[in-house]
C-alpha cells in the first residue's frame, strides 16, 4: 500500500521559514516524479514545486527564489525549504507522486497535507 505522509507545517509569521517533508511508503521512491502542491481557501489547487528522478526541478513563478525542493532516495523523502513566507503562502501543501510511461502518467499518489499559515 502506497502512503505519503506530509510534515513540518504550521503557524509561522511573514518572512520566517518552514521546512515542509514528505515520506514515501510502498513504492520505488527513487524512479517517481514528485511535486509539492498548495490549496488556499477558495482557490484551485496549484503546482508549488517538482522534481523529476534525476533532481531536475522547476518552481511557481510566485516561489521562486524562496522556495527549495530537495529529495533523499535513500530515505524516500522530498522537502520543501520554504524562505521568506508571506501571507499568501498559506494554504494546505500536498505531496504528489507519478511516474511517466510513454507520457502516461501512472502511480498518481497524494498525501493528505500540512496546513501552513502565515500571519502575524
Amino acid at each position: 500500500q502506497v502512503q505519503l505522509v506530509e510534515s513540518g507545517g504550521g503557524l509561522v509569521q511573514p518572512g520566517g521559514s518552514l521546512r515542509l517533508s514528505c515520506t514515501a511508503s510502498g513504492i520505488i521512491f527513487s524512479i517517481y516524479v514528485v511535486g509539492w502542491y498548495r490549496q488556499a481557501p477558495g482557490k484551485q489547487r496549484e503546482l508549488v514545486s517538482g522534481i523529476t528522478s534525476g533532481g531536475n526541478t522547476n518552481y511557481a513563478d510566485s516561489v521562486k527564489g524562496r522556495f527549495t525542493i530537495s529529495r533523499d532516495n535513500a530515505k524516500n523523502t522530498v522537502s520543501l525549504q520554504m524562505n521568506s513566507l508571506k501571507p499568501e503562502d498559506t494554504a494546505v501543501y500536498y505531496c504528489n507522486v507519478y511516474r511517466l510511461i510513454n507520457s502516461v502518467v501512472v502511480g498518481d499518489y497524494w498525501g493528505k497535507g500540512t496546513l501552513v499559515t502565515v500571519s502575524s
